[in-house]
């Protein structure tokens, strides 16, 4: 069992940067993938990145690739999405869950986007952009 807590949202300006993180607790942190999804209201959860478990590859959606980086500390059992040059339309409850059956390369898999492929959520954390 991983439990995961999101913290580190708030309301920042359009152009500005923002690091959330995901504190998971157990022994095993290192053994999962670990993704980052986000919700905005009246929208489905959407896929935002993923990070292997060695922290040596990552994958992200392509409205955020150049600006988002996902990484992580597996001795702090700690995974980051630090985001730049924000902008209003990423506005939303910001997610990380666990995937124990996801190896990611870079060369990417539909199977990252899959919300059923990931075994432990976080409850999120709100990241408001004002424009």
């Amino acid at each position: 069992q991983v439990q995961l807590v999101e913290s580190g949202g708030g309301l920042v300006q359009a152009g500005d940067s923002l690091t959330v993180s995901c504190a998971a607790s157990g022994r095993t942190f290192s053994s999962y993938a670990m993704g980052w999804f986000r919700q905005a209201p009246g929208k489905e959860r959407v896929f935002v990145g993923i990070i292997s478990r060695g922290g040596g590859t990552t994958y992200y959606r392509d409205s955020v690739k150049g600006r988002f980086t996902i990484s992580r500390d597996n001795e702090k059992n700690t995974v980051y999405l630090q985001m730049n040059s924000l902008k209003p339309e990423d506005s939303a409850v910001y997610y990380c869950a666990a995937a124990q059956n996801l190896y990611p390369r870079s060369g990417g898999s539909l199977r990252y986007r899959q919300r059923s492929e990931y075994d432990y959520w976080g409850q999120g954390t709100q990241v408001t952009v004002s424009s």
